[in-house]
């Protein structure tokens, strides 16, 4: 049975935090979970001070990994910081700094591409996931802002787990997997916690994630919308300098109705429209390999041609890129080689060819 991050963190939930409140999952102390088949690696992040308390709690949580079915290797390492002010509070507007007139650029971030969706529930973020992934392995420095604030997925999607630390209470270091980094609002709360915010605090929450995270130099950050053309869209739109947007959608009349309305607000703001994706294109039976077209075909290569934008992929119904954004690792990184991985692969190089990256 193969080894995931569900068995490895359900082995680690009654370790108790010698510090903190809770066990050493929900305490945030444990970082950077990497499973990589048989092989578990993970840190606790503590405060040097308090090294004697937690080597105890290191070997157990070694063992509890190492007894579990699969496993061969199990790392755990302490790692000492001096103890950080936390992140800051994305809910509050309380400071109100003079803001700059007009769409302004994220420091050291090269260019913003935003992949958008008209509705929800077409993959978008299984395609934001991929595409970061897949340009991160044609050697740019790729950063994804998950900012489907209502419903982020880019955490489990990404294999991340754990806070990001805040050095000073004002900036925010975010964190990284597979080549790209990555920030979300679901790293600052519990996964099963609803965010229940008005506009106002998602808008303040976004322009915190683009403007006080330290994102460092990228050639690229991807920005994971939530479907439909709200206030985090238009936040995004006219307050940052947006290269592009990419829509997603599925070939189904439903899917392609909201499509259009996303094309049509991202031209009222003179955000260019790089292309369109038709996910769930087709349907391939993992035991016969038959071929079905299960929401209909060629819709959306029909819908771009008529708006005269770029079909950029036809990317499959496919067992194994679902298997593989729940267990944390995209399917461009866990199966490089398949013919799924390779549909994100040739988006993200006709990205770099034409030159949008």
């Amino acid at each position: 049975m193969a080894v995931t991050r569900e068995v490895v963190l359900a082995a680690l939930k009654d370790i108790a935090d010698p510090v903190g409140q809770g066990d050493i999952v929900s305490s945030g102390v444990m970082r950077a979970l990497n499973v990589d088949g048989s092989s578990v690696r993970f840190v606790l992040e503590i405060d040097p001070a308090k090294a004697k308390l937690y080597e105890p709690v290191r070997a157990q949580a070694e063992e509890r990994v190492k007894a579990i079915a699969g496993v061969e290797t199990a790392s755990v390492v302490l790692t000492g910081h001096s103890a950080k002010a936390p992140p800051p509070d994305l809910k509050s507007g309380q400071r109100k700094a003079a803001q700059p007139e007009g769409p302004q650029k994220v420091p050291g971030v090269a260019r913003i591409i935003a992949v958008a969706s008209g509705k929800g529930g077409v993959g978008k973020s299984t395609v934001s996931a991929n595409l970061a992934c897949a340009l991160a392995a044609e050697g740019k420095r790729v950063g994804l802002l998950d900012a489907d604030v209502y419903g982020p997925s880019q955490p489990r999607m990404l294999g991340v787990s754990g806070r990001p630390a805040s050095p000073d209470g004002k900036t925010i270091l975010p964190m990284r997997n597979h080549g790209v980094t990555m920030m979300s609002i679901g790293l600052m709360t519990n996964e099963d916690q609803a965010v229940v915010w008005r506009g106002p605090m998602l808008m303040g929450a976004l322009q915190q994630m683009l403007m006080q995270v330290q994102w460092g130099a990228l050639d690229v950050l991807i920005v994971d919308l939530p479907p439909g053309t709200g206030d985090v869209q238009l936040t995004l739109s006219q307050k940052f300098a947006l290269d592009g947007a990419l829509v997603v959608s599925t070939p189904q009349d439903v899917a392609l109705l909201d499509a259009r309305k996303g094309i049509d607000m991202f031209r009222q703001l003179n955000i260019p429209i790089i292309g369109m994706i038709e996910n769930m294109s087709t349907h391939i039976c993992s035991s016969c390999g038959h071929e079905e077209h299960v929401f209909g075909h060629g819709g959306v290569a029909a819908e771009a041609a008529k708006l005269d934008v770029p079909l950029l992929a036809e990317i499959p119904l496919h067992l194994d890129i679902r298997l593989a954004s729940d267990g944390g690792a995209p399917i461009v990184t866990s199966k490089p080689d398949s013919a799924q991985a390779q549909s994100f692969r040739n988006v993200a190089k006709t990205l770099i060819a034409d030159g949008v990256v």
